[in-house]
């Protein structure tokens, strides 16, 4: 096996052990998926200062987001279907993310359950909820989250209806996977895969199936976004959802600065800006370009995040430079799942951390909390 030394490599390890439908749903955008690249491509135009003969020792990246501590200010994303990308993947990625010292937040449209997850970790993660037409459910997901213990609830803002992913739609994406011909050859030239889906029981979306009212089966994450999302989703709702949770909240899906200043009335303790990897407006600027302008507004109010386009240690470190308190991983972390199971989530965050140590030791700085935008090289808010 080639030597990992990037997130690149578990990229390319993870396309030759998963079948293709789960490999092209994390690994792709709506529309042209010009969002999606720019989220990584923006990131390149950032330039740092690099500085000399000043002391790199005793250096530290442990930091907190929403007052937890964290290890390095990086946070594992909620990404449905993770459990396609290896057999119970969520479970795996959580443990790897506890030992880690990291968050983990568990989609809504996982295959892991809350319970799953809870049963197999010791420490608590963080849990992710969309607003939904069936207020009882929605209810009874963040009952279910408090009773596992998870310690903050993220809500996404962004995903009122599904943007158009036209991998998933010539893949005819599904969990189980159909049983056509093009499905079984594509798990067929996948055995260590299906060994690993052998092995287990969890294959479909376990927060759902048995819990939502009348769903005893769902392959179709298309199908209940369109029955379940709440296209009428407004700032009301998440105030219903603020005093029913009682917790920490994070509001995820921010990419605007009128949306930012809205925010600050909502109770929420954090806010992620975010394009949904790319995956929702396409056409949306990146992540990376929008955070200094919402900083700038917001930043001395709310404790602001991000996620689009993290795929190496210096990304986390530009991120913080600019304002980000923490920053989410989704696509590198599901690379890793994918190549090697919960030894890959743990390689993907040895990487990312081992980049920004030795890249914040070359800007002359020794703690991850002292990073601002002296740090960057002529920087402005201008891409």
């Amino acid at each position: 096996m080639a030597t990992i030394l990037e997130i690149n490599d578990l990229k390319k390890l993870a396309q030759k052990r998963t079948p293709k439908m789960f490999f092209d749903y994390a690994d792709s955008g709506s529309w042209t998926q010009s969002t999606y690249e720019a989220n990584e491509n923006d990131f390149k135009k950032i330039k740092l200062r690099q500085r000399v003969a000043v002391d790199m020792t005793n250096r530290t990246l442990a930091t907190t987001m929403i007052g937890q501590d964290v290890s390095m200010p990086v946070a594992l994303a909620p990404v449905g279907l993770t459990g396609m990308q290896h057999a119970d993947g969520e479970i795996k990625a959580a443990q790897a993310a506890e030992e880690f010292g990291v968050p983990f937040t568990l989609s809504t449209m996982s295959v892991c359950s809350i319970e799953d997850v809870k049963e197999h970790t010791k420490k608590p993660f963080w849990f992710q909820i969309y607003v939904m037409r069936d207020k009882d459910f929605a209810g009874s997901l963040i009952d279910r989250a408090k009773a596992a213990g998870c310690s903050a609830l993220v809500l996404t803002l962004d995903l009122q209806i599904l943007g158009q992913r036209h991998k998933d739609l010539r893949n005819q994406l599904s969990t189980p996977p159909k049983t056509t011909p093009k499905h079984l050859w594509q798990m067929a030239t996948r055995p260590r895969w299906c060994l690993g889906m052998a092995g287990t029981r969890r294959h479909t979306f376990r927060n759902i199936v048995g819990h939502a009212k009348g769903v005893e089966n769902l392959s179709s994450l298309s199908a209940w976004t369109a029955e379940q999302f709440d296209p009428q989703l407004n700032w009301n709702d998440i105030e219903w959802i603020k005093n029913r949770w009682g917790g920490p909240l994070i509001l995820k899906g921010i990419l605007d600065v009128e949306d930012a200043e809205r925010s600050l009335n909502s109770g929420a303790d954090a806010i992620i800006i975010s394009n949904h990897g790319g995956r929702q407006l396409d056409g949306a600027p990146s992540s990376i370009e929008v955070l200094a302008d919402i900083v700038d507004a917001v930043g001395d109010k709310v404790e602001v995040h991000m996620d689009g386009g993290i795929r190496s240690g210096q990304d986390v470190l530009k991120a913080k430079c600019i304002g980000a308190k923490g920053v989410y991983i989704g696509r590198p972390y599901v690379y890793g799942l994918a190549a090697q199971g919960k030894k890959g989530v743990t390689k993907a965050l040895d990487i990312i951390r081992n980049e920004l140590d030795i890249t914040m030791a070359l800007c002359g700085e020794r703690d991850v909390n002292n990073l601002d935008r002296t740090n960057l090289y002529k920087f402005t808010n201008e891409f």
